[in-house]
């Protein structure tokens, strides 16, 4: 099926604004109709998808293959392979939700679906469209350096003691920080300025339009260091050996070198007024599939438990209620989610059309 016309927003918006009732859905007939369809592919940006492809696979009798593959190389496959009618991804898992919907979506590319039976059970903000999981992304310190987290609030970052020693991922390459930055703004600007008050006894007079621009350009300047990967960010924190009093932002699945002794990450918590931000996966089914039934029964299977347990180890967490993270995921990110910014799709537009901008407000605060 070839994609040679754009689809009005207004009905691409009813493809995915709901699911059908529960009491219309049939999963054994679901089942049944995937397993008379030929076999699918999956691409997600973490290697755990090869896990869970083979584990559905299994269960099920429908052959599907997952494959790791970047945001950004996600995002081109879908848009050449639709456009010339020739589809081999059948299920995609982006975790850049704004590029999602601001380049697939829109243009029919690709569709949310979700599981009618488990949506009572899933965040109506994960639901349009459908956040499969949620990666926290939490400050961290170096428990061999620190009793305890040395940053209580946000602002403490933009202090001269901190300048240089936050490590963390270069928004200029990493669109999920310009993200975060949009997301405080548009969902917990208040609380950023009154994070503000609560440290410097005082109103925060600015004449940035907001609290969260004041904030990125008074982090900016105070020169943080700045990485191309999580790993180098927790190596510059928590590495054997380190020495420099660094804390730093990283994912929640870098504690699992914890637990061979390359790392000894803290997670910062009751940090004013959060600890950290989500970066969630959108779960699409691209269009043109010749199995979509199979791909359907996928996102099913990736948002129970039994699913997404792969992924739960490294501390990402399902936009299904009732799925738990294991309790000995070793961040222990679970008892503190409510300190996380929880990423929020109704804004998702809006940081994408956005990210230039923080960029450019970046780029030109940024001092070493």
């Amino acid at each position: 099926m070839t994609i040679n016309k754009l689809i009005p927003l207004a009905v691409l918006t009813a493809v995915f604004a709901g699911p059908a009732m529960a009491e219309d859905f049939d999963l054994d007939a679901l089942i049944k109709a995937a397993q008379a369809e030929e076999g699918i592919n999956v691409v997600d940006s973490t290697g755990k998808i090869v896990d869970m492809a083979e584990s559905f696979s299994q269960k099920y009798g429908v052959k599907a293959v997952g494959t790791k593959s970047k945001a950004t190389a996600q995002l081109e496959a879908v848009v050449r392979e639709a456009q010339s009618g020739n589809v081999q991804g059948d299920v995609v898992m982006i975790s850049d939700v704004p590029a999602a919907m601001g380049q697939l979506l829109p243009e029919g590319f690709a569709t949310s679906w979700v599981p009618p039976d488990l949506a009572a059970d899933i965040d109506p903000k994960a639901q349009n469209p459908l956040l499969v999981v949620s990666s926290p992304n939490i400050l961290t310190y170096n428990t061999q350096l620190y009793k305890e987290c040395p940053i209580k609030n946000l602002w403490d970052l933009t202090e001269p003691e901190w300048a240089g020693k936050l490590a963390m991922q270069d928004p200029l390459g990493k669109p999920s920080y310009t993200d975060w930055f949009n997301q405080m703004r548009s969902h917990a600007d208040d609380k950023i300025a009154a994070a503000y008050e609560a440290k410097f006894g005082k109103k925060l007079e600015t004449d940035a339009p907001s609290a969260t621009e004041a904030f990125v350009t008074a982090l900016a300047a105070n020169g943080p260091l700045l990485t191309d990967s999580d790993s180098a960010a927790a190596d510059a924190v928590a590495a054997n050996g380190q020495t420099e009093p660094f804390v730093g932002l990283v994912s929640a699945a870098k504690f699992r070198d914890n637990t061979d002794g390359k790392l000894t990450l803290g997670l910062c918590s009751g940090i004013d007024p959060i600890i950290g931000f989500s970066n969630a996966t959108v779960g699409l089914i691209v269009k043109g599939t010749n199995s979509p039934n199979a791909a359907k029964l996928f996102i099913h299977y990736a948002m129970t438990g039994e699913g997404i347990a792969p992924q739960g180890e490294d501390g990402k967490v399902s936009s299904n209620r009732t799925v738990q993270l294991p309790a000995d995921e070793p961040s222990g990110i679970a008892k503190h989610l409510d300190e996380v910014l929880a990423y929020d799709p109704s804004t998702g537009m809006d940081d994408w059309d956005s990210r230039q901008d923080w960029q450019d407000i970046w780029r030109l605060s940024y001092k070493k």
